[in-house]
């Protein structure tokens, strides 16, 4: 049972944070608009850690802050609450805040049982928000518990609109002066990502370093009782030095030291729960080839070099695909669209084909340099080939400096520079 002068101690502390933000210039970002306080479903935030979630719904709460009560469970002194403690939780808050209409519960997922809690004031008519950093517990408890009762918001680490809106960068001038200050601005993009904390850090390679130790240590492994500890790491690691690639479970077995392939998918499910990498299926009109020969990413570029022993970073071209790939989530997640790359049995790749209810939209290449003839040939024909297979016409190019219309076979292909795109949704 939960001692309660600890409780309110830390409930109270906890307030005082609330009220400090209230007065601090927090960064506002869009995907506020997909928070709805007024609704009586639970709005459930998800992200890897650190990348904005409660700054997110401070935003969202700072006109209501008088009427809101927030806890923070990623608190070393509520490490042992349990689901027959939050009671007591509630109690306290009632006497610290009063009555409230709005309640901030933040990484909830730390308490087992958490949903049957949540599911109980909904019921009471107060206003839910949550934060987690771990997908797969939050969204099978809210399925399981909270089925019809939640909006999910992913959230990502800065994408480089934020990324300039935090700079102070013009994004509305087409002065040459303010053109080549956001190309200045998407060069350290580009080097350093998006994680807001990362921005104001000198030593960014202890930053990074100990933020994937405890997403390896303490969200993945002691949560899931991961045995091989070391080898799980080195699993992790090696796949953000070689991030975007196909995940081939039995050479990755043999790469680590693991006997079983099955443990190999594991793990990389465990990773993609924490939302450390991203996946990525094949496209195909078949259910079942959807399945096969996925995809990983990083949650952000900052871990393909920020990291200790890191080596990926150096390659600008899968530092571009990976931007790229995170900002077409942004972009289409909200929307219903499901995002998938393209090979053919010829061999014609496109990087990214956009899909809704299992219609092609939009295709995408990604090229950091097409000044050589051969390569730009390759990517256009790409595109070219997968349009001509999906009957899709919106095509485009993602590269570092170049931008153009062009027409090949009555097909128009726009080619476009990564920071324009990013800035100017096509």
């Amino acid at each position: 049972m939960v001692d309660k002068r600890i409780l309110e101690q830390t409930l109270f502390e906890q307030k005082e944070e609330l009220y400090f933000l209230q007065h601090s210039n927090l960064c506002s970002r869009k995907e506020e608009e997909q928070i709805d306080l007024d609704s009586n479903l639970a709005q459930v935030v998800i992200g890897v850690r650190r990348s904005g979630k409660s700054t997110l719904c401070f935003n969202s709460l700072k006109p209501h802050l008088d009427k809101c009560a927030y806890v923070n469970f990623d608190d070393e002194r509520l490490a042992n609450i349990q689901a027959t403690d939050l009671n007591s939780v509630l109690e306290v808050l009632y006497k610290i805040y009063g009555d409230f209409k709005y309640l901030f519960l933040d990484e909830i997922q730390n308490v087992e049982g958490w949903h049957l809690f949540v599911n109980r004031l909904l019921r009471q008519r107060i206003h839910i928000l949550i934060t987690g950093s771990n997908a797969k517990l939050l969204s099978g408890e809210l399925a399981t518990h909270l089925t019809g009762r939640n909006d999910q918001i992913e959230l990502y680490p800065f994408s480089f609109a934020d990324f300039c809106s935090y700079k102070g960068i013009d994004l509305v001038s087409v002065s040459t002066k303010a053109i080549a200050l956001r190309r200045a601005a998407f060069d350290e993009y580009i080097k350093q990502g998006g994680f807001p904390e990362l921005l104001n850090k000198k030593n960014k390679s202890r930053y990074v370093n100990n933020l994937v130790n405890n997403i390896l240590k303490r969200d993945i492994a002691q949560r899931h009782n991961i045995k091989f500890t070391e080898t799980f790491e080195r699993l992790a690691h090696h796949l953000m030095n070689v991030a975007p690639t196909v995940i081939n479970e039995s050479e990755l077995a043999n790469i680590v030291g693991l006997k079983s392939s099955h443990t190999v998918n594991n793990y990389v499910s465990f990773l993609k729960e924490a939302y450390l990498l991203l996946g990525l299926k094949k496209y195909s009109t078949k259910s079942k080839l959807r399945m096969r020969a996925e995809k990983v990413y990083p949650v952000d570029i900052a871990l393909m070099d920020g990291r200790q022993d890191a080596f990926a970073g150096e390659n600008i071209g899968w530092r571009l695909e990976t931007l790229v790939y995170i900002e077409l989530l942004r972009r289409n997640r909200p929307l219903g669209r499901d995002i998938y790359y393209y090979r053919n049995v010829a061999g014609f790749e496109a990087d990214f084909v956009v899909c809704k209810n299992n219609v092609v939209q939009e295709i995408y290449q990604v090229s950091y340099d097409i000044s050589k003839e051969k390569t730009r040939k390759r990517e256009l024909r790409g595109l070219l080939a997968t349009s001509q297979e999906t009957g899709c016409e919106n095509l485009f190019l993602i590269t570092d400096f170049h931008q153009e219309e062009v027409i090949i076979d009555n097909k128009r292909i726009q080619i476009i520079p990564a920071f324009e795109w990013m800035l100017n949704p096509a």
